[in-house]
């Protein structure tokens, strides 16, 4: 499934979801409005309004720049734009396809996420 990233009412990202059970509990949450903040130079993240299930999820990954995760532990959602180390309770939702850069750029970024109509 795809989805885009809006924020002030233009496209700022695209993105490609897995198929795995955390990813399409997540497209259940579109429409979502978050405000991503910056964590760690690597990151963007944000709360999300519910746990996803981490049933048959591996025990953790080594996120690439571009990688839409979840973070169990915290419960919130990373955007990496830099590559990271392996972490535990990291499960990959998708990738970005469009938007690197805007997740690069410093500062809070306030943004609705929405899925693509075909």
């Amino acid at each position: 499934m795809k989805i885009l990233m809006s924020s002030n009412g233009t496209v700022i990202a695209s993105a490609t979801l897995d198929d795995n059970a955390s990813a399409r509990y997540f497209a259940t949450l579109l429409p979502l409005k978050l405000v991503l903040k910056d964590y760690a130079a690597t990151e963007k993240i944000a709360d999300l309004p519910s746990a996803l299930p981490t049933s048959g999820a591996p025990a953790g990954y080594k996120p690439s720049a571009g990688d839409l995760s979840y973070y169990a532990p915290w419960g919130n959602l990373a955007i990496f734009h830099k590559g990271f180390e392996y972490s535990s309770g990291l499960i990959r939702l998708g990738r970005l396809e469009t938007g690197l850069e805007a997740m690069r750029r410093k500062g809070p970024l306030s943004v609705v996420l929405t899925r693509e109509l075909p």
